[in-house]
This record gives C-alpha cells, structure tokens and sequence, in this order.
C-alpha cells in the first residue's frame, strides 16, 4: 500500500471511527483501525462487532492495500500533525507515515484478521433530510434506558404508522417520540442508543441526507462519505401508544424558557427527594415547589395560559430534559390527576411529543 492523503481528511476519518474501537475487548484487533484503499479512495474502519462505522476520503494511490493500526495512537499521532500532505507506504505490516518534518512508522495488524460486519440484504429503504434527522435523535435518543434488564428499552425504536415513519424511545419512566418524513415501505426496527449516539456525531450540518438500509439483524445508515452498520436489539417494543392521553383536565401553555428557570431553581431543592419536584397549574400561573428537610424550601412561579387546575409530581431532570428537547420558544404542559401521565408538546413543534410518568407524592 502506498498513497498520499492529506492530514485534515485523515484526521477527520479517524475521528469519525476511531471512538468505537475498544482497547478492552479480549480480541486485539479491535483496538484498531482498518486502511484499507477502495479505487481511487481510502476507506477507516472500526467496529466494537455491534457497530462499525466506515469513512471514506479521497487520496492519491500509487499502491492498493490494507492493514489496522492502533485506533489510539494513530488518531492522537495524525491529530497532532500539521495541516499537510501525508505519505503512507506499508511494509511487512508496518506502516511509514512521512512528511516533510515528520517520521513515523507504526506496527499493525494484517488486515485478514479484521471482523467485517456481514452484508445487509436489501436496497435504500428510505431517505430523509439530514438535519431533520439529527434533530429527531437529539430529542430521541437520551429517553432510552441504560438498563440492560430490559434489551428493548435500550433502543431507538424505527417504525411507520399512518405513512410516517416515527421515532421513539422510552425507559419506562419518560416517552419520547417523533414522527419524521414519510416511507411507503413498512419500518420497524430497533436500533441500540449507542449506535444512535455514534450516528449524531457523524452527521455534521453540511450533510444534506441521510440514507437507511436493514434487513432482520442489521441496520445501515449512508451518511455522505459515512456508513454506520449496527446490529439490530431483538424482541417486540412496547406498545406505548396506549400510554398516551388524547384529553387533558389541566393544560398550561407558557414560554420554555421560563418553565426551565424555575424547574433549574426548584432542582436545586430536590436534591433530598431523589429530584422530586410539585407542579401546581392554577390562576394563570404554574408554580414548582421543592422542599429539602436540611436545607429549607423554595417557590418559583411562571405566568401562563392555563385551562383547568390541578397539581403533579414529577422528578426534575426528566422535565429539565424533555424542556430542553425542544426548540420552540412556548410549550404546553398538560395532565390529567396526580398518577396519570403528563404530556409536554408544541404547536410550532407538532412533529414531537414528550410523556412524563409522575412520582407518588
């Protein structure tokens, strides 16, 4: 192998893959990185065998060939050059890395031994704006439960219902969902938060769109020069829609910024009570109380537009959460009795919703 790349390009790829090769797995390789060349591109890989993630940038090959490298040290190593022209030449599984200033040769790894993650059978599924997409797992992907008690819940759960493909996440205690363009073809799979996580940092804003591919066992996401493969979480998702009220006793609608001011102060006191929060909906306002045994009580009051009365306890950092998911400058906060499940939407932003279970107060 033998090619020439330029540092920025090569440094970007790396930081691309290079996150999910995981230097504590019981197989070495995997702490690596596959260059590998691919006509007249060079192509990064990593994987962790639940995900891998594939850049491919141009460069100049004199040579095709193949080897991995330590994921670690050639992303700090080609981090750390100056923006330039890279030589890399491969020789008895080693790899020269020159410049005009620099010197470098690291041992690898012959590339045969390298996992690949196995092909997916099927064509584009659909595409969507890339932005769009972002967007939606941002306000997605933090409501899946860490847990792995319950496989599902860790997920992002991919499916259509009515022409629109919906993406939702739940940890049993919140509910996030959004309804993101359409596809006539069926959709539903389940796809690992972490492979959601991974999926955010590869879209930049200059990306335009993003392709999806899956058969039963793994999902491919076309980022521009980025592939994503994860394998797919086995079982059937919950049926949540259930768990969504169509009617609400109690309903305020007031400005997110100040509904996540009071909701940050009134935090401060929950510390105690495991982040136990009362929201009081009553005379134009919605007030949040918290009160902590040591170290006193607080108050906070925002003005707002309010059908109905009623009050609700909820633990603060889901509502800060769900607050901060979204984007528009009012929200709706709405619940029918004290055990029932409060819903935060939108009407700049109907595509999304967020269902909070209450505490027992």
């Amino acid at each position: 192998m033998k090619l020439q790349v330029t540092q920025e390009n090569l440094s970007k790829a790396l930081n691309s893959v290079a996150r999910i090769a995981n230097s504590r797995n019981t197989l070495p390789i995997l702490s690596n990185v596959l260059l590998k060349t691919d006509k007249n591109r060079l192509s990064i890989a990593a994987t962790n065998l639940d995900i891998a993630i594939t850049h491919y940038i141009g460069s100049k090959i004199e040579q095709n060939g193949s080897i991995t490298v330590p994921a670690r040290l050639m992303q700090d190593f080609i981090s750390n050059l100056p923006d330039s022209v890279l030589n890399l030449e491969l020789k008895d599984n080693k790899l020269s890395i020159t410049t005009d200033k620099y010197q470098s040769t690291i041992n690898g790894i012959a590339a045969e031994d390298f996992p690949v993650m196995p092909a997916i059978k099927g064509d584009i599924l659909w595409k969507v704006d890339a932005k769009e997409f972002k967007k939606t797992l941002q306000q997605v992907v933090f409501a899946a439960s860490g847990d792995d008690a319950r496989p599902v819940l860790t997920g992002v759960y991919f499916h259509t219902s009515g022409g629109n493909v919906v993406v939702a996440a739940t940890d049993s205690y919140r509910l996030a969902e959004h309804k993101i363009g359409k596809s006539k073809d069926s959709v539903n799979f389940l796809v690992p938060a972490s492979a959601a996580s991974d999926l955010l940092r590869i879209i930049s804003d200059t990306d335009k769109e993003v392709a999806v591919t899956h058969d039963d066992q793994q999902v491919l996401f076309q980022v521009g020069d980025v592939t994503l493969v994860a394998r797919l979480i086995e079982g059937n998702y919950p049926d949540y829609r259930k768990l969504i009220p169509t009617k609400f006793a109690t309903t305020a609608t007031l400005r997110r910024a100040d509904f996540i001011n009071i909701a940050k102060i009134s935090s401060l006191f929950a510390r105690e009570s495991a982040g136990s929060i009362t929201i009081k909906v009553e005379d134009k306002k919605v007030s949040i109380n918290a009160i902590a045994s040591q170290l006193g009580e607080n108050t906070a009051t925002a003005d707002a537009d309010v059908n109905g009365s009623g009050e609700v306890t909820l633990n603060s950092r889901y509502l800060i959460d769900a607050l901060n998911a979204f984007s528009s400058e009012d929200v709706e906060f709405c619940f029918n009795g004290k055990l029932e499940p409060c819903i935060i939407k939108s009407s700049q932003e109907p595509s999304y919703l967020h269902l909070i279970m209450p505490l027992r107060s």
